[in-house]
């Protein structure tokens, strides 16, 4: 059975459109409402959702209106793409197992929300991509795929983030078929 896919994303939502261009998202949630993968989402004939945790109480009740959200849609697996909350324990009970992150740092080197600058700053002679299950920790659940990605002696900091980028948009569609996702 295939399973059914939802991604998160927080701004931009490059890889979200990878991800729908290749297989079938059942929604893509995003916890900005002026984010753009939600214009993304509409152009590619994706359901969207929004709502920000300011919204809400408290972070329970952002994350059980999410879980409602998930249930609603029969979502076998979450793929964080640029999702920048922390998951926190509500929704983790519910979808532990289930839930897949891509990080533009090979883990466990620079974990955090700037694996790319914080590696280039670092002075490293290659970084990469890891995608891994999330946990309750910040970037170190299991490990389900990694590529390295070479430092060139020309490179500036844009190209390098162009070249994980572009490893991350080959690497996370290996990794749903892999894991049974739903093609279009």
């Amino acid at each position: 059975m295939m399973k059914k896919i939802a991604v998160f994303a927080s701004g931009n939502g490059s890889n979200f459109q990878v991800i729908a261009e290749q297989f079938s998202v059942e929604f893509v949630f995003s916890d900005h409402r002026d984010a753009y993968v939600l214009e993304r989402a509409g152009k590619l004939g994706v359901t969207a959702h929004a709502f920000e945790l300011k919204e809400f109480d408290n972070k329970v009740a952002y994350e059980e209106a999410i879980v409602t959200l998930l249930e609603k849609y029969d979502i076998d697996l979450i793929c964080l793409a640029g999702y920048m909350k922390i998951v926190g324990p509500t929704l983790l009970a519910a979808y532990e197992g289930r839930i897949i992150n891509i990080h533009p740092a090979y883990l466990p080197e620079f974990p955090g929300a700037h694996g790319i600058d914080d590696a280039w700053n670092a002075g490293v002679t290659e970084s990469g991509v890891t995608i891994h299950w999330v946990d309750s920790g910040v970037d170190t659940g299991k490990v389900i795929k990694q590529v390295r990605i070479p430092r060139l002696v020309h490179d500036t900091i844009e190209s390098f983030e162009e070249r994980i980028h572009a490893a991350e948009y080959q690497l996370y569609p290996q990794v749903l078929e892999s894991l049974g996702a739903e093609r279009r």
